[in-house]
Order: C-alpha cells, then sequence, then structure tokens
C-alpha cells in the first residue's frame, strides 16, 4: 500500500490499526519474520485480543507490543498522538514548541515536553563513516538572549559579553553531505582538534575561520583558513555552509524554543542536524526515516531530568 505522503493523510491512513501494524512491523522485521525483543526468538503467535505477541521462550516478559523496545514504550499515550508529534517535529523547519503540541494534542505541557524528548532521541544519528572531501569546521555559542530572562534571572546568569555563560558548540560539515553538531566543554586546542580528527577522514580538505586554536591541523588535513577580519570567502575556502546551518539552529532555539538549558542542548542539536541531513527527502521520507530510529532507543523521565538517585 502506498505510504501517506502529508500529515492529514498519515493521519487518516494509521487510523487503522492493522495500517499502523503493518508499516511499523515492515521497519522492525523488513524481512517478514516477527522475532521477540527480548530473546530474539521466532516462536511468536500474535494475540488479537490484546494485540501483542506471545513468545514462547523461556523469560519474564512473554508478550511484546509493536511499542515494545521503541521510544514509546511504557507510554500510556496512544500512536494515534505520537504520529503526528513525530511527523510536525520531523518536517517543521523550526521545530515545534511542547506549548504548541500540548494545545494540538490535548496532552498537559509536561507530558508533550516528554514526547518531544524522546523523539529527539530518535533523530539522533551515528556513524562510523567519517566527514571527507571538502569539510567545513566552525563553532558558535548556543545560549538564550538576555532580553528574553526575567531581571533576577538576567542578573545571575549573565556575568558577561558575547560567548561568556554560553554553550560552545562545534559544527563539521561535509560539503554536499551531512553536517555533525557537538556540544563541547571549550575551544581550546586539544579539544577542536580530538573532535575533528574523530569526524574527519585524514587528508581531507578542511576549512576553518582563524581561531588559534585550529592551527596545526595542516598536519593531517589540506588545512585553509578565512580571516572573517579582513574576508568572509576566498575561492573555496570558506564557512558559509555552517553559518547557515548555524542560522537555522538559532531561529529555532530563539524563535520556537527561546531558550535551551546546557543539559538537553544535544538533544536539540539532533533535531536539527537530523532535519538538515534529510532536506533532499520528502516529508513521508523524512518521517520514515525517524520512526525506523526510535527502535531499540529509550530515555526515561529520570534521565531526561538528570535524576540518577
Amino acid at each position: 500500500m502506498e505510504q501517506p505522503k502529508t500529515l492529514q493523510e498519515a493521519i487518516q491512513h494509521f487510523a487503522d490499526f492493522e495500517n499502523w501494524k503493518a508499516f511499523m512491523s515492515g521497519l522492525r522485521w523488513p524481512d517478514g519474520t516477527v522475532k521477540c525483543p527480548t530473546c530474539g526468538s521466532d516462536r511468536v503467535v500474535w494475540l488479537q485480543s490484546v494485540r501483542r505477541w506471545k513468545c514462547y521462550g523461556k523469560h519474564d516478559r512473554p508478550q511484546f507490543s509493536l511499542k515494545t523496545g521503541t521510544i514509546f514504550e511504557d507510554s500510556p499515550i496512544g500512536l494515534e498522538k505520537w504520529l503526528p508529534a513525530v511527523w510536525l517535529l520531523t518536517v517543521c523547519k523550526n521545530g515545534i514548541s511542547s506549548y504548541e503540541l500540548h494545545r494540538a494534542l490535548g496532552v498537559t505541557q509536561k507530558t508533550a515536553w516528554f514526547m518531544l524528548h524522546r523523539i529527539r532521541k530518535a533523530m539522533q544519528t551515528g556513524s562510523f563513516m567519517k566527514l571527507s572531501g571538502e569539510v567545513e569546521v566552525d563553532e558558535t555559542f548556543i545560549g538564550g538572549l538576555s532580553k528574553n530572562m526575567h531581571e533576577d534571572r538576567r542578573e545571575a546568569n549573565i556575568t558577561g559579553t558575547g560567548g561568556k555563560d554560553k554553550t560552545p558548540v562545534l559544527g563539521c560539515l561535509e560539503r554536499g553531505g551531512k553536517v555533525i553538531a557537538t556540544v563541547i566543554p571549550n575551544r581550546k586546542r586539544k579539544t577542536l582538534h580530538n573532535l575533528v580528527g574523530e569526524q574527519v577522514a585524514g587528508g581531507s580538505a578542511v576549512y576553518t575561520d582563524a581561531l588559534a586554536s585550529y592551527d596545526g591541523l595542516a598536519g593531517k588535513y589540506d588545512h585553509q583558513f578565512v580571516d572573517h577580519a579582513v574576508e568572509y570567502v576566498r575561492g573555496r575556502v570558506h564557512t558559509n555552509g555552517l553559518e547557515n546551518f548555524w542560522s537555522l539552529l538559532k531561529r529555532t532555539v530563539k524563535g520556537t524554543y527561546v531558550s535551551v538549558e546546557p543539559f538537553h542542548l544535544v538533544r536539540y542539536l539532533d533535531e536539527q542536524a537530523f532535519r538538515y541531513n534529510a532536506r533532499h527527502g520528502n516529508d513521508a521520507q523524512r518521517f520514515a526515516g525517524v520512526m525506523r530510529q526510535t527502535i531499540g532507543r529509550r530515555i526515561t523521565y529520570k534521565e531526561l531530568i538528570g535524576d540518577t538517585e
């Protein structure tokens, strides 16, 4: 069956549980053989009355559902509400706030906030493949605008100008390819060199600005830089691609989310990077890409708020 191409079509299509079952089963078990997520056995039977499978393996959790082993597991929220949440966060260029989602779905703002962070967990992409070819490397600072803060909070949090009291982020962009954005503790030479080494293949052409911390990259890369005090472009040497990504990211943070706590920033980076890296696909393809990555990932509320006790 042809998959829906718009949110309206998707809501109508997946209102039928059998369509949901076929879609999620196809993502989880592409070979058509349903396997228990606990033991991996294919000795399972479908229980139509409870819409779950039962595994005949000997373990404590013989029954499992479409949600088991995904970001949706243990959530009382039905898939008919998870669907538009995933679709909207995936395709909306500037993201969607928890307040917007809570009004749209009829759930509490706290629930909507938790749902969005679970989806961002699924948008996290990791790969052993390093960036190569022509790679732009640049750093920026992320933090709430002081004018949006209450006076008491502004006095407590803002103690300097520029990047002080903001969170530094490093970005690596393969021209024509994908971007990787990472929260970094500082902009020191060792920090930047280690991250570039982890994310960029040796021998690549690396373009940066004139920050002194990048000195020494020429030993492993074809490193060239542009001094923004003099010029922004010198032939193919520039970081304009990453500047565009930073613009999209900050428009999302400042416009939709207003302010992002440093503890959660990594997931907002994952969100924006996913949309950027999937920019050549259509809405349905991006949605399917996120749904595929919901499998095998979980984040609990305690983990989300940093409650380790």
